[in-house]
């Protein structure tokens, strides 16, 4: 029979309706009789107590907030009763914890692309990048003409990534955009990149070549329209001899510890943090004891759980650079006059997350068990393997884009609602639920419901293994068959 509840953690003072629960409906939750004072939705929270108002209310054994009012033992606990215990910047204390996991080296491969820099890409694909907004229109009909010429035979993509930046910035946003491009141009899941200026933005294209170092220059070229005749011709023109050179590239055996992917959740419900999220927390811990690497981001999504994490870094110098990643994201929302804790979105709420700790204790299983053993900045790219922390904010596209520009080679992206959108890497769907995998077979690559149903995770996550090795290898998730692919730039200052 299904269960129809779960108690994450024995400390827990809240239970996890797994179905529809009722008013009235009567419950055995460590032989206490439970009686529910109202409906409960699936993913939802009840009382397992009587709280009294400023109570902590516990669930993954942590705080998740405090009662609001006084609550009676069988009532629904969400956003309306519910306040987070965030406030402004904290300091912390380096509590570290032994983070071995001791995990074996299955010697596993994956074919992939070996770039002539040795590093390895999992698709081959020709990329039209503009350097400022006003030739997104150019940088389209390109990669348009591009594709009707080759019949898109040869290569795994042909695709434009438009945005709308390049000019009119200042500061920091225009180095988040020069840092986010540049990470494009040398990613090495594209075997060829066009990069289109229009040669009056801030985002000068001759600065630009600069600021990239070191690159291939058969596998990447610059085309300024203002100083072409006709910049349709000269486009066709570098894009075929792109062509030429991407066509011929085969994959080959590649270990599995070159493999770096980003570790992503939205549209979360209350099945989240006890299927989908924990499903790739087991894949990471397995992927960094095979050498890999693994990306966690959505700062905001940490405020509650950031100590979990802060007491995992490998080093002392690494704990207070997660510091400084947390608390400056903090100051950024109150230099903007928003509170830290500000509760998730309505379809958060919707799925049965209360508060922004709700969320983030959820969202922080993504990361497994492991060491922390790198910090980035915002627009970085990745310099040590295993578990890495990135500075982005919680939106799906900006911090997708990120994880793709840091270098991830595919994106793993958990979610309870289910969304359509991909970025410029592989985006790979898991759904939290089996009810949206039926409902969205089109979007969700991956059930990990099933782990509520009759799986056990280890079995749910070598199946899930298999799969990862199978994509990086070349086999499309659903946003790739679709042609969803979308670039977001994080934007945080004045536009001229």
């Amino acid at each position: 029979m299904k269960i129809k509840y779960l108690k994450i953690n024995p400390a827990d003072n809240v239970a996890v309706a797994i179905v529809p629960l009722y008013a009235g409906e009567k419950l055995s939750v460590d032989g206490t009789e439970i009686v529910l004072n109202e409906d409960i939705p699936a993913g939802h929270k009840f009382a397992l107590k009587d709280f009294a108002e400023g109570e902590d209310v516990i669930k993954y054994g942590y705080p998740i907030g405090h009662a609001g009012k006084a609550q009676k033992r069988g009532d629904w606990m969400n956003e309306k009763n519910i306040q987070t215990n965030l406030s402004g910047l904290l300091e912390y204390t380096y509590q570290p914890v032994n983070a071995d996991l001791h995990l074996p080296d299955r010697h596993l491969t994956f074919k992939g692309y070996r770039r002539k820099s040795g590093d390895v890409g999992v698709r081959n694909e020709i990329w039209i990048l503009p350097t400022v907004g006003c030739v997104n229109g150019i940088a389209s009909q390109l990669a348009e003409g591009l594709r009707k010429e080759t019949g898109g035979r040869g290569v795994d993509d042909i695709r434009a990534f438009p945005h709308n930046y390049g000019c009119s910035q200042l500061g920091e946003d225009h180095e988040n955009t020069k840092k986010i491009l540049r990470d494009m141009v040398l990613h090495p899941n594209a075997g060829g990149v066009l990069v289109v200026g229009l040669g009056c933005e801030n985002n000068q294209p001759d600065v630009f070549r600069n600021f990239l170092g070191e690159y291939e220059e058969e596998r990447v070229k610059f085309l300024v329209v203002q100083q072409v005749d006709d910049e349709y011709e000269e486009g066709m023109r570098l894009l075929r001899e792109l062509y030429q050179k991407a066509c011929v590239d085969t994959r080959t055996d590649v270990p599995l510890s070159e493999l770096r992917v980003g570790l992503k959740c939205g549209g979360s419900d209350g099945f989240s943090g006890i299927t989908a999220n924990p499903l790739l927390g087991m894949f990471s811990d397995f992927l960094v004891a095979q050498g890999g690497t693994t990306v966690l981001t959505e700062v905001p999504e940490m405020f509650g759980a950031e100590t979990i994490l802060m007491n995992r870094c490998r080093t002392r110098e690494l704990f207070e650079r997660t510091v400084r990643l947390i608390n400056d994201f903090k100051e950024y929302f109150l230099s903007h006059g928003e509170p830290v804790g500000e509760n998730p979105s309505p379809g958060n709420k919707a799925g049965g997350i209360s508060t922004l700790e709700d969320k983030a204790l959820g969202c922080t299983q993504k990361c497994g068990k492991s060491y922390v053993e790198g910090v980035l900045p915002y627009g970085e790219r990745l310099k040590v393997r295993g578990l890495n922390l990135l500075s982005a904010p919680g939106n799906d596209l900006v911090a997708a884009t990120a994880l793709a520009s840091c270098g991830c080679h595919l994106v793993l992206f958990t979610t309870g609602r289910g969304t359509p959108f991909g970025t410029f890497v592989p985006t790979m769907k898991i759904s939290t639920n089996s009810a949206l995998a039926r409902h969205k077979p089109g979007w969700i690559d991956f059930d990990a419901g099933v782990i509520l149903e009759d799986e056990p995770m280890g079995q749910t996550c070598e199946r899930f293994i298999e799969y990862v090795i199978r994509v990086a290898s070349g086999e499309l998730v659903n946003n790739e068959g679709k042609g969803y692919k979308e670039i977001a730039i994080f934007k945080t200052g004045v536009t001229l």
